[in-house]
């Protein structure tokens, strides 16, 4: 009598990798989500940057975090090997994490430049080494539902950190926020270290292959190219994008997007096609990614300020118990001054003017709201508005691939191509969500909102995020030449990381511009024309994607 088939189920490394980034994602959305927080705090031990230049830090940031991934996934392939790259990178990151801890601007950048380098390491080779585990045949239906549960415990990751951040900072300070970010990676590396033999069969390097570009040409013909313009853009007199860290940003990306015109101009007619598709997705989504970043700089400066988040008085328990709540009187102590658009006021060298005053809380808060003398106003810390995104990709992932399946047995489902429209267009009604905030008071300048616009604005981002993320890097391996994977690759974390140092230069204006509006309104209509652009191209890039994988 004959066996009946077992169906395959998942390895052990799956689970292996799942709690290893939970633990790494959850320290970076724990850093990142109180970055520019820290930065710009006055009142409790912050570095007193300037909102502009603190969002000018954050932004570089995050555009640097993406653009590492791409030289760290090359030398894994080539040299390192996956774990090794990911136990490096991990390393270098907790110690970045740990770094923040130390007072002084030096210990500052140093601690943020080995976060960015570590990154690169790990971020790539953890999602290559799940992959590599799903090669065998029998695994390889499994490999789409391995990705979705990942990706579940990188959102259960960025969901809790923000609850911890608010109570380690309220309680005992930034720095000990920032060391439990790097003590959650270290738990991760040593659950990885501990699990290693349910991975090291995945750990394969890539041979270098006939038409693959050698890591040296890729330096000279990119990095090398990118570091001279950069540097142009830092010491070029003035500046053109408000800052010389956005210019030299900007600058250092002009031979990287004129090398990948090249790849396009002289590829053959067949690679042209899939470069050039991949190319105009990579250029409209960074409007996407400009959105997506808007949640480490214009949301949060949003939280921060603009938003009602008082808790109801019933909470009179003693502070040792409730000190996830942030504290705040009436009682005057030295701020920075503002003007009536609430934008900090700078004497003639730049530098923000102190002066006698309220919490900045206060300052667009009625005052018959203001606490009683003597009294306290018990508010929501500004970072757990950043744990909507993750609790609505845990909630509405499964539903949304559900109703994805649900309307593929009916060949109704939308083409890879047209979710990426969708995805856009859905972005730019989240941020039409917050022109919507903005008109919701007489005037944001003299009264807070109601917190439930940001759960509006991120219950319909995440929609159009789950539309589009994970299905990205797919669409990069499916599109890009096979000599070329891993250069289309950088070119998706280029796009990821304009995004971010877009959504930075956008908030760096952030108090150059009374009417909040128009900034909200921008990014909605950008997103909302990059949508229709892809939909005016959808017929000859279904057929693109068509002709290379055989379905659309």
């Amino acid at each position: 009598m004959d066996q009946i088939a077992k169906a395959p189920k998942h390895p052990k490394g799956l689970f292996v990798l799942f709690f290893t980034e939970m633990w790494e994602r959850f320290g970076y959305y724990l850093m990142v989500g109180i970055l520019l927080l820290y930065l710009t705090d006055t009142t409790t031990g912050g570095k007193e940057m300037t909102r502009g230049m603190g969002v000018d830090v954050v932004g570089t940031f995050i555009a640097l975090v993406y653009l590492t991934p791409f030289i760290g996934g090359l030398i894994a392939d080539r040299y390192l090997g996956y774990l090794k790259s990911i136990f490096i990178g991990g390393s270098m990151m907790a110690a970045g994490y740990l770094g923040l801890a130390l007072p002084g601007d030096l210990a500052m950048y140093i601690s943020l430049g080995l976060i960015i380098i570590g990154n690169g390491f790990f971020k790539p080779n953890i999602s290559v080494l799940l992959g590599n585990l799903y090669n065998k045949e029998e695994l390889r239906p499994l490999k789409d539902n391995a990705y979705n549960i990942f990706y579940m415990g990188i959102n259960i990751g960025a969901l809790f950190c923000n609850f911890v951040a608010a109570y380690l900072r309220n309680a005992y300070g930034w720095g000990y926020a920032f060391a439990a970010a790097g003590i959650g990676l270290i738990i991760g590396l040593i659950w990885l270290a501990l699990k290693v033999k349910h991975v090291k069969e995945a750990d394969v390097k890539r041979p270098m292959e006939p038409g693959d570009m050698p890591i040296s040409k890729i330096f000279t013909s990119v990095f090398l190219p990118m570091i001279v313009f950069g540097i142009i853009g830092w010491i070029i007199p003035g500046n053109i994008m408000n800052s010389d860290s956005n210019d030299a940003f900007i600058f250092a990306c002009i031979p990287v997007i004129f090398f990948y015109v090249n790849l396009w101009r002289k590829g053959n007619e067949q690679d042209k096609k899939g470069i050039g598709a991949l190319l105009f997705i990579f250029t409209v989504s960074i409007i996407f990614w400009t959105i997506y970043n808007q949640n480490s700089t214009g949301l949060t400066i949003w939280a921060e300020t603009h938003t009602d988040r008082q808790i109801a008085s019933v909470l009179e328990e003693p502070a040792s118990k409730i000190d996830m709540v942030q504290r705040i009187t009436a009682e005057p102590y030295e701020v920075t001054k503002v003007d009536q658009y609430m934008r900090p006021v700078l004497d003639a060298s730049g530098a923000p003017i102190k002066e006698m005053g309220p919490d900045p809380y206060l300052n667009n808060l009625q005052k018959d709201r203001w606490p009683a003398a003597g009294g306290e106003l018990k508010l929501m810390n500004a970072e757990l508005y950043q744990s909507i995104n993750p609790f609505f990709i845990v909630i509405l992932t499964p539903l949304l691939l559900g109703f994805f399946a649900f309307l593929s047995k009916r060949k109704k489902e939308p083409s890879t191509m047209s979710k990426f429209g969708y995805a856009l267009i859905i972005a730019g009604l989240s941020a039409l969500v917050m022109v919507f905030a903005v008109m919701s008071v007489p005037s944001i300048y003299l009264y807070k909102t109601a917190g439930i616009w940001l759960v509006m604005t991120y219950f319909v981002f995440t929609i159009s995020e789950i539309f589009l993320s994970p299905i990205g890097l797919s669409l990069v391996s499916k599109l890009s030449p096979p000599r070329l994977t891993a250069l289309m690759m950088g070119g998706w974390f280029l796009s990821t990381s304009l995004g971010g140092k877009v959504a930075g230069v956008m908030a760096s204006f952030w108090d150059k511009i009374p009417d909040k509006r128009i900034f909200f309104a921008i990014i909605a209509v950008a997103a909302v024309l990059g949508g229709i652009l892809i939909f005016s191209k959808i017929k000859g890039l279904n057929q693109i994607v068509k002709d290379k994988t055989g379905s659309v």
